[in-house]
């Protein structure tokens, strides 16, 4: 006998006086799906979960949840009002003999249940709202990007909780390794409809670009049709006007039919720009030392930042990690050891808090009034990497339309304002990125676009994330941040962390330990010469000169076409420049390379 759905959505309609943002959208949740909700920023998703909780209400349509289901809401922007703490915010659903729920989820999570509401950060709230969804186990729960603002080991403990939970689940999350050890179904809204697939989030991407592919091909054979009846009406009307009036109100209908498709949003226009060259090493740093009291941020660390280095930087919240960057940086002094900066650095800062973006001005006010770009007051154009352009444009290639140009930013949705701050950070030019939780709230594609440009990327970037599957598609090396003064050097991503770790990435007994900083060098140098970092440049050398001698290759190749510079003038002066640039630092790499082995032998 079938089981009743546990949530039902008939032939919705939602309108927020402008247009449609849902049309007769209907959907069914059955007991155990595990669902994700995916789409662009800004196509509807996480109001299409409070409509799902009843949190919103519809212009028309029927939302019906089976008699006895309880449907649990995790907010993104959960109201406290009345509320001391965050403990008894988490544990107002509950019974009092219950409470002793939110305790068990919060050591999970990793928040301070007696926390002051009044005093607790966007971040801390978020995972009060988490810890009560999962106190009170509802039989569905809704789950509107639950991993932000969790590190990585929090973030397995509640991939593990929902791997063994008998509740359903409907999850929208940027995570990709999250989606995909999660779901076994995809909900895809796109441009208003919501198109179900019994597939889990791993083969979506396959899913959507072959629906985009048989769109394309309905739509060429559409304009074909449209083109070939046009021909007609031109050509042979007048001798049969009368008999042929169904045919011209056919031809009508084919227009009206390509005026009505709504047109898929593009990507945004991202790019960085290297700008000058940086010198070869970016940042030394010597027997790093710092302590706030008694906590062990860092202890005895040496590590060489060279140009073009993807590093990112991995541990709990809390450990240090923007700190050991600020140090890096020569922001904060350290207790103990020295930095020493490269030459000619330009250096750009994506901050997690969006701090560098006003609330309260709008989109047009925030680019037009930032020193950094060269403008001020009202201006209607900024300085994008040197080159002027208009406010609205600069707007309209990080898909932003004018109505948006004007409306406060505390209207934009989560991944909106980190996409707006990506086009403050991306009109300067830069050789040293600093990106400090990039990934929060962006969606699937813009996503797969920053990975691409940082992969093109000719600077230096030095990352915080706590996207597994981010990390290992950027990272060349992993610093892994794990208490007490313990900051590791890895080579590779996320993954590749893992792997020499043993798998293990929960702190361990050696990790519970102050580095011995003598005893480390003395250890590594007695079996190579080398100190750990120069014994993980040394084994990582050989793929970076074998890369970059196919990308010169290619370039080589490319430039290789006699009729590239006559036809594309512009598109030659970057390959050319590209290789120029790419020759400096094979050269670079294979002197580094003969210095590190010449070490070694003695």
């Amino acid at each position: 006998m079938a089981r009743a759905p546990l949530l039902q959505i008939s032939d919705i309609a939602l309108t927020f006086g402008g247009d449609p943002v849902f049309e007769d959208l209907s959907l069914v949740v059955q007991p155990g799906d595990r669902v994700a909700l995916v789409g662009r920023n800004g196509s509807g998703k996480s109001t299409l979960m409070k409509v799902m909780a009843g949190l919103v209400e519809v212009d028309s349509g029927t939302r019906v949840a089976s008699p006895g289901v309880q449907v649990g809401y995790m907010e993104q922007d959960p109201t406290m009002e009345g509320f001391e703490t965050l403990g008894e915010y988490a544990a107002s659903g509950l019974d009092p003999d219950e409470a002793y729920k939110v305790d068990m989820v919060a050591e999970g999570l990793k928040f301070d249940p007696a926390g002051k509401v009044a005093t607790a950060s966007g971040g801390e709230r978020r995972r009060a709202a988490l810890a009560k969804l999962m106190a009170e186990a509802p039989e569905l729960m809704l789950l509107d990007e639950p991993t932000n603002h969790l590190d990585i080991e929090a973030i397995a403990w509640l991939e593990n909780e929902l791997k063994t939970t008998r509740a359903a689940f409907v999850l929208i999350s940027h995570d990709r390794a999250f989606l995909r050890a999660l779901t076994r179904a995809t909900l895809w809204i796109d441009r208003g409809a919501v198109r179900r697939a019994e597939e889990g989030f791993e083969n979506f991407e396959a899913w959507r670009d072959k629906i985009w592919e048989e769109e394309d091909q309905q739509r060429h054979k559409l304009n074909r049709k449209i083109k070939q009846e046009a021909r007609w009406a031109v050509e042979g009307i007048s001798a049969r006007r009368t008999r042929n009036q169904g045919r011209l109100r056919a031809l009508q209908d084919l227009r009206a039919e390509k005026a009505g498709q709504i047109k898929r949003q593009g990507t945004a226009a991202m790019a960085f720009d290297g700008g000058s060259t940086s010198g070869k090493k970016v940042v030394e740093a010597f027997g790093l030392t710092k302590s706030f009291g008694d906590k062990q941020i860092v202890q005895g660390l040496d590590l060489t930042v060279q140009r073009g280095d993807r590093i990112a930087f991995v541990g709990p919240n809390g450990v240090g990690k923007t700190t050991l960057i600020k140090m890096l940086l020569g922001q904060v002094e350290p207790d103990e050891g020295s930095v020493k900066l490269g030459t000619n650095l330009d250096i750009a800062l994506f901050d997690q808090t969006r701090a560098a973006l006003n609330n309260e001005m709008s989109l047009w006010e925030n680019l037009a009034n930032d020193p950094e770009l060269g403008v001020s007051g009202k201006s209607d154009q900024i300085m994008v990497r040197g080159n002027p352009k208009h406010v609205v444009g600069y707007l309209k290639e990080f898909l932003f339309d004018e109505a948006q140009a004007r409306a406060p930013v505390r209207s934009l949705s989560g991944g909106e304002k980190a996409r707006l701050l990506l086009a403050r950070l991306m009109a300067r030019e830069s050789n040293l990125l600093i990106l400090d939780e990039p990934t929060n709230d962006l969606d699937i594609e813009t996503l797969d676009l920053l990975q691409d440009i940082l992969g093109d990327y000719d600077g230096t970037v030095l990352l915080v994330s706590h996207d597994r599957d981010f990390l290992d598609r950027v990272a060349t090396t992993t610093i892994a941040m794990e208490g007490n003064g313990q900051a590791v050097v890895y080579a590779g991503g996320w993954t590749d962390y893992r792997a020499q770790r043993g798998g293990d990435f929960v702190e361990s007994k050696e990790a519970s330990k102050p580095l011995a900083k003598k005893q480390k060098q003395v250890e590594k140098k007695a079996e190579t010469g080398l100190s750990f970092t120069e014994k993980h440049r040394l084994e990582e050398l050989p793929s970076v000169i074998d890369q970059l001698t196919a990308e010169i290759g290619k370039l080589e190749e490319l430039l290789a076409d006699p009729e590239l510079f006559t036809k594309q003038p512009v598109k030659f002066q970057k390959a050319s420049d590209a290789l120029v640039a790419r020759q400096i630092a094979l050269s670079d790499a294979e002197d580094e390379w003969m210095t590190l082995e010449e070490k070694v032998a003695g």
